[in-house]
């Protein structure tokens, strides 16, 4: 009679178990992308006309808000005026259309399928903390996921249209008309989308760098000019040279970094406490 095959428990798991047991959620993820990528592909005349090129568009609805702002603080540099995004997407490429759909589709995997990643990625390190600490980190993939598509939104509805809007009218002469590549255009929507999305990840990489004990909240704020520096060094990067839109796009960092000083504070509370029940 043959042997009944029995789990190998996460604490007795060799290194190659390990690799076997990650390889499986990374299979598994990698098959949640295709299968949203796939989906994303039929639908690429809705991803495109609408989401993608929907900056294009002066009736975009950041441009009204924008615009309104704009007008409440007295300046008139917010508005988009007739012209104004009157440029070409065009392709150059025989295969330029085909491969940008395919690519295209699967950064949309990669970002409506987030929360699914996350959960593969929880489900490969819960096994190695304590169970209190599994307790207290149960909410991790909806925050995650939360702040993701809060900076995805972000870079979608805010930095991408102010970039859109500031590169399209940008000229070095009258004689120079705007004709942009697909790739380009393309390049544009998703460096913003993915960038803001990963920085909106700050107050959980501040979490589980001070759970591990790399950071402290009077660290964080004993350098807070130096995360001043830093985020606007992201700022100018991840945006077209216009000081507006870089302080824009500064003030929910900055608003990020305090929320995260915040967050080592109760952890490190926490672990204190721990620590303390443990000596008892």
């Amino acid at each position: 009679m043959a042997a009944k095959k029995t789990k190998t428990p996460q604490s007795e798991m060799s290194f190659l178990d390990h690799l076997e047991e990650l390889r499986w959620h990374l299979i598994r993820s990698t098959i949640a992308v295709l299968v949203i990528a796939t989906v994303a592909f039929v639908f690429r005349k809705f991803l495109f006309d609408v989401i993608i090129f929907g900056p294009k568009d002066a009736d975009f609805i950041s441009y009204d808000i924008l615009c309104r702002i704009s007008n409440l603080v007295g300046m008139e540099k917010g508005c988009i005026g007739e012209g104004d995004l009157d440029f070409i997407v065009q392709s150059r490429k025989v295969a330029g259309q085909f491969n940008a759909a395919i690519w295209t589709s699967i950064t949309a995997g990669v970002v409506v399928g987030f929360p699914y990643i996350l959960y593969e990625f929880w489900k490969f390190i819960s096994p190695g903390l304590y169970d209190n600490e599994r307790k207290t980190s149960r909410g991790f993939i909806f925050i995650a996921s939360l702040l993701f598509f809060m900076g995805a939104f972000f870079g979608y509805y805010v930095i991408t249209p102010l970039s859109v809007n500031f590169l399209a009218g940008f000229k070095i002469s009258e004689i120079i008309q705007n004709e942009f590549d697909i790739d380009s255009f393309i390049s544009l929507v998703r460096s913003s989308v993915l960038a803001a999305g990963i920085i909106f990840e700050l107050p959980i990489i501040i979490y589980f760098l001070t759970k591990i004990g790399l950071v402290t909240p009077e660290f964080l704020r004993k350098n807070r000019k130096y995360a001043l520096v830093i985020v606007l060094i992201l700022s100018a990067i991840i945006t077209p040279p216009d000081i507006s839109t870089q302080v824009i796009v500064a003030v929910p960092i900055l608003i990020l970094y305090e929320v995260s000083i915040i967050i080592s504070r109760i952890v490190l509370k926490r672990e204190e406490k721990r620590a303390k029940r443990q000596m008892a």
